[in-house]
């Protein structure tokens, strides 16, 4: 599924060296990992031996040097051969990429080499029990201590993934400006014991390692240092997270939605019920088709929001990045489901391991944002049409 006029040679070396590893590990360790309640951590230390955990980072703090478009064909080829790393969406590419573009010298020295090499994660706090898919609803305050000058944070954060295998947790919080007394949004690093962060598991009904969380912030102090970038460009340094965000769930997708189908293919081309095998049948070649073909389609626009992103172009990215995750998380959910179509009882069976995606497609549709929010984001960016709220 590669194409040399749109990826690079050494694009398509990076993939295949991936798929390489994938298939080492594959389905059947991943969800052995899962089964026992432990995490890829296996996967995870022979992937950053290999330079791909942190092959978006800058070369100068240990990283690889390239950008989101290497890590999201890193993240896909796992996915393709049946073990992504989650971890891949939240901790190179969203706290890494903040970091390294707002991140004081400190704070990049600090992180940046650990999250290349995976010997440190971070986890992403933005959802609230009370916002949804409305970042402006966010509640989670930090105000000053005019005294110490320290930050203390106060909130709560939901669905929030790996914060237990996580060093740290950036934040995003709210900040009173002093000019205006609005609200704006800020980042900040809160480590994993700091006093008066809590955290407790949510029992989720998907088939995953890692864990999903609530966290609470009950007046948890920080060093003023704790803030990523400046204070009045909050929004700025958000978006330049989310856009990473949108690409990597669509990247997320698009492994499953892939792995889907290649069991499904494998399975049409040898059972065989009447004379030829059920492959040979329009009904049955015919739908898996499509959903290559809707794959593919996705895959192209990835792409396009990858190389715009890595270019400089933020907002160009924010629409493709959107577009993206919509049209990988449809075609995931719709491989996903042909494919466990294809192979009748058996796509149901714990032996062909196709069952659990069902779920797990979905949370491609719902997180890191809904696809109706991102309908409406394109319905009021890109064709300007008026907004309901």
């Amino acid at each position: 599924m590669s194409n040399p006029v749109i990826e690079t040679e050494e694009h398509r070396a990076l993939r295949a060296s991936v798929a390489a590893l994938g298939k080492r590990y594959g389905r059947e360790y991943f969800a052995r990992v899962v089964a026992e309640g432990k995490h890829t951590d296996e996967l995870w230390t022979e992937a950053a031996k290999l330079g791909y955990l942190g092959v978006n980072l800058p070369e100068e703090y240990g990283g690889g040097g390239g950008g989101i478009t290497e890590l999201s064909i890193v993240l896909e080829e796992l996915g393709a051969a049946g073990c992504p790393l989650l971890m891949l969406v939240v901790s190179p590419a969203i706290c890494g990429t903040v970091i390294a573009r707002f991140g004081t010298e400190e704070q990049k020295r600090a992180w940046l080499p650990g999250l290349a090499d995976g010997s440190r994660k971070m986890a992403f706090g933005i959802t609230e029990p009370d916002a949804g898919s409305n970042s402006h609803r966010i509640t989670t305050t930090a105000r000053r201590d005019p005294d110490t000058g320290e930050w203390v944070l106060n909130g709560r954060k939901v669905f929030i993934s790996g914060v237990d295998i996580a060093d740290a947790t950036l934040i995003v919080g709210r900040t009173e400006d002093a000019r205006t007394g609005k609200l704006k949004a800020c980042l900040f690093i809160v480590p994993r014991d700091a006093p008066g962060f809590g955290r407790s598991q949510i029992a989720m009904e998907l088939a995953a390692p890692e864990k999903q969380f609530e966290l609470t912030l009950d007046d948890v102090r920080l060093p003023a240092d704790a803030l990523v970038g400046d204070e009045d460009a909050g929004l700025l340094q958000l978006f330049a997270g989310l856009n990473p965000e949108r690409i990597m769930t669509a990247a997320f997708a698009l492994g499953m939605g892939r792995y889907a189908v290649g069991r499904a293919v494998d399975y049409a081309r040898t059972r065989q019920v009447w004379k030829e095998p059920i492959g040979a049948h329009q009904a049955v070649a015919h739908p898996l088709a499509q959903v290559h073909i809707e794959l593919e389609l996705a895959r192209l626009m990835m792409q396009k929001a990858t190389h715009l992103y890595d270019a400089g172009d933020d907002m160009g990215a924010g629409e493709a990045a959107n577009m993206a995750k919509y049209a990988a998380a449809e075609a995931a959910v719709r491989a996903v489901d042909q494919a466990v179509h294809t192979l009748g009882g058996n796509g149901l069976t714990h032996e062909y391991g196709l069952a659990t995606l069902i779920t797990a497609a979905r949370v491609a549709r719902i997180a890191p944002v809904s696809r109706e929010m991102i309908l409406n984001y394109v319905s009021h960016q890109s064709l300007g049409l008026p907004k309901s709220y």
